[in-house]
């Protein structure tokens, strides 16, 4: 519960707790679950109530309670509030429910019947087999299986429905190594023999083996400490599937999962696993961070770079941020792997704070993309076309070849402006300071903000005429149209976050059964098509716009993600990069394969203006359905200020999206120099003040979106 402390209660007579068991205990009119977070001696004279029960479910252990503790302290949040994201499933608590299976046991039954008779022809092509699936395959029902167990023809087994996960194997083969990868994977291995906190950089260019050396690190540590526990954090659930293949041939057991996506039945299994020290690798998305590890030994980042690290609603964090600093607090290593490391990250490795281990080449015959610019303003696609001459010619030579094309576009939809040709209405959410965006696929409009979709309607909803309203830019829908239109024989798939069969899309371009993909984000990340050699970005401008100060680092790492998708076989690859801005140093040093450069111009653009990682950020956020009240509160919150060398407030004022659900948003943005405790500045200012309850109030240590 969002509560600022720990309460206390006694212990009754012949109850044995210990810090972390899971308890009952009074909380007003009602019993509430907790957790023991210490033990002390009595009360004194202070009149407390008795903790009502103990309850069942691994304890959380000391590392993850400390963890929890730091968290709230850094991100100025309730400790009630991190450990509800520790305590994502209750149902882990209990003991794994068991289930009933059956096999032949050898004996005849003394009666035989054509039911009997379905049951074992059926039984005798399986192991093990539950009754509802036995009479389902047979055609009978239940009570023909029952009646055979008590005849002792069919024998019958319980176990556990979620069972142990298979123990990895350090010592299986991997695959062969470089020379490179084998100086990068022994640059690891000494670190993890040296113990305790220890943090590494693994700066590879794409394709160059990450994971293959990050291997190498996880097979070290089972070698040094067989129960030790491993987590492998990805930023898109998307790329487990390729994690895990991988995985099981390396070291021959599944990894537990840990992701929206997962079933709350592998949640469940998962939790138990890890509180019980028994799941010795997990591969998760950023939340698995907040798992229970009994023996946490290493952590690895990979991508690290990606902005879905970072989450925006409910309990603001920086996943790869709160990754080291778990490490620290359990003395395990943290490995940041990345084509394009953060600004962070690097910053870090140059002041000696992480090893940077540097994978600098591809393996074997594979070498990076050349990359070129296509300069919109000399060579423009046609009127109503989003694919330039020159960008057509390259994928005609692709298809002629029989080779694969990407082109990436990170705008999901068809067109991301829905206008009326008669008076100029725009389409947009209601309650919210958001344009639609035209799905043309399923023939409706959707806010990407709030969710919201509505069927396209065929009359403007302002001034009412018919077959007025056009679509206005393009979305990977109406490029991947355009791409039809134009390679006809051509097999088009588009993939981006709202295809449904993103798995069936990546084995499909894998076996070569797609020519072109039109794809976002989540097709230029980890991905390894080896028949892909020409990589077309339709918009590489997309993304520097706008007071977003990482823009220009965010572009550079996206289109770098994106070309590096080509030629990663025997085949070599290009990038083409459409744009009306080709001298931008982030186009520029694509081009030249200049990452150096780039990074140090923006290094000291951020230096000078004591931006991240020079400088510390916090957002403060206000939020009201009467927009007088958000201005007067954010107003007094700013006044309310302490006064503080190497502090800057900025604000209030009203983001770019002011209006979300009915909702009027204002924020403060508050800039510090790096030596200041900006956690400790932020939890001094929210006690100045008193917010009334109809105004909520968030805060983001380090924000990463200024929408």
């Amino acid at each position: 519960m969002p509560l600022p402390e720990a309460f206390d209660y006694l212990v009754p007579e012949g109850m044995e707790l210990h810090a972390g068991d899971h308890v009952k205990a009074p909380l007003g009119n009602r019993m509430a679950g907790g957790v023991v977070w210490a033990l002390k001696d009595g009360p004194g004279d202070r009149k407390l109530k008795f903790v009502e029960s103990a309850s069942s479910g691994a304890p959380i252990p000391a590392g993850t309670r400390k963890f929890v503790d730091w968290v709230a302290k850094y991100l100025v949040l309730p400790p009630g509030v991190v450990l509800r994201a520790v305590l994502r499933s209750t149902d882990a608590l209990k003991p794994s429910p068991v289930e009933t299976l059956y096999r032949l046991s050898g004996e005849a039954p003394p009666r035989m019947t054509a039911a009997r008779e379905k049951v074992l022809d059926t039984l005798a092509g399986l192991e093990l087999a539950g009754a509802t699936d036995i009479a389902r395959e047979a055609g009978v029902s239940a009570g023909v299986i029952k009646g055979l167990a008590e005849a002792g023809a069919l024998e019958a087994i319980s176990r556990p429905v979620d069972p142990p996960f298979d123990v990895p194997d350090p010592e299986m083969d991997g695959l062969k190594l470089t020379i490179l990868q084998v100086d990068a994977a022994g640059a690891l291995r000494k670190q993890v023999k040296a113990g305790g906190f220890q943090a590494a950089l693994l700066d590879g260019v794409t394709g160059s083996g990450k994971t293959e050396v990050y291997f190498e690190a996880i097979a070290e540590v089972l070698r040094q400490d067989p129960d030790a526990q491993i987590l492998i954090m990805l930023p898109e659930i998307a790329l487990t599937e390729a994690v895990i293949a991988r995985f099981e041939k390396r070291f021959g057991a599944a990894p537990a999962l840990w992701h929206s996506g997962a079933g709350s039945k592998a949640r469940r299994r998962a939790w138990r696993e890890v509180a019980e020290g028994r799941a010795r690798i997990v591969v998760g998305a950023r939340s698995a961070l907040f798992l229970p590890f009994a023996n946490l030994k290493l952590v690895i980042v990979d991508e690290e770079h990606d902005p879905t690290y970072k989450q925006d609603e409910g309990m603001p964090y920086q996943g790869r941020d709160l990754a080291v600093a778990r490490c620290k607090l359990e003395q395990a290593m943290v490995i940041l792997a990345s084509a394009t490391p953060s600004l962070e990250s690097l910053s870090n490795a140059r002041a000696g704070r992480y090893v940077h281990v540097r994978l600098p080449g591809r393996p074997g015959v594979a070498v990076l993309p050349e990359i070129a610019a296509i300069d919109l303003r000399e060579t423009p696609a046609e009127s109503g076309h989003w694919l330039s001459p020159p960008m057509v010619a390259a994928m005609v030579e692709t298809l002629e070849r029989g080779e694969q094309s990407l082109l990436y576009l990170n705008r999901r939809g068809y067109a991301p402006l829905v206008l009326c040709r008669t008076c100029g209405h725009r389409m947009k959410s209601p309650d919210t300071a958001s344009y639609l965006v035209e799905h043309r696929y399923t023939g409706r409009l959707v806010c990407h903000v709030t969710g919201f979709s509505m069927a396209k309607p065929k009359a403007c909803p302002e001034c009412g005429a018919e077959e007025s309203l056009t679509s206005i830019g393009p979305g990977v829908e109406r490029v991947a149209e355009e791409a039809r239109r134009t390679f006809p024989e051509a097999r088009v798939e588009v993939y981006s976050s709202d295809s449904s069969s993103g798995a069936e899309l990546v084995a499909a371009m894998e076996r070569g059964e797609i020519d072109i993909m039109v794809g976002t984000q989540i097709a230029a990340k980890g991905h390894n098509f080896p028949n892909l050699t020409l990589v077309g970005v339709v918009d590489a401008d997309l993304g520097l716009a706008g007071g977003d100060p990482r823009a220009g680092e965010r572009t550079f790492q996206n289109l770098v993600q994106a070309a590096g998708r080509a030629g990663r076989a025997e085949r070599p690859g290009r990038a083409l990069l459409q744009t009306h801005q080709p001298e931008h140093e982030a186009i520029q040093a694509l081009i030249a394969g200049d990452r150096d450069s780039f990074i140090e111009m923006e290094m000291m653009a951020r230096e000078m203006l004591g931006l991240p990682p020079f400088g510390r950020l916090a957002a403060i956020s206000f939020m009201a359905l009467n927009p007088d009240a958000v201005d007067k509160a954010a107003g007094n919150f700013a006044a309310a200020a302490p006064s503080t060398e190497g502090v800057e407030i900025w604000g209030p004022a009203e983001p770019p999206r002011a209006i979300v659900r009915g909702w009027h948003r204002r924020r403060i943005l508050l800039r510090a120099d790096r030596e200041i405790d900006i956690s400790a500045y932020l939890r001094a200012w929210k006690t100045r003040v008193k917010t009334p309850s109809s105004v909520r109030v968030s805060i983001d240590v380090e924000p990463y979106s200024f929408m």
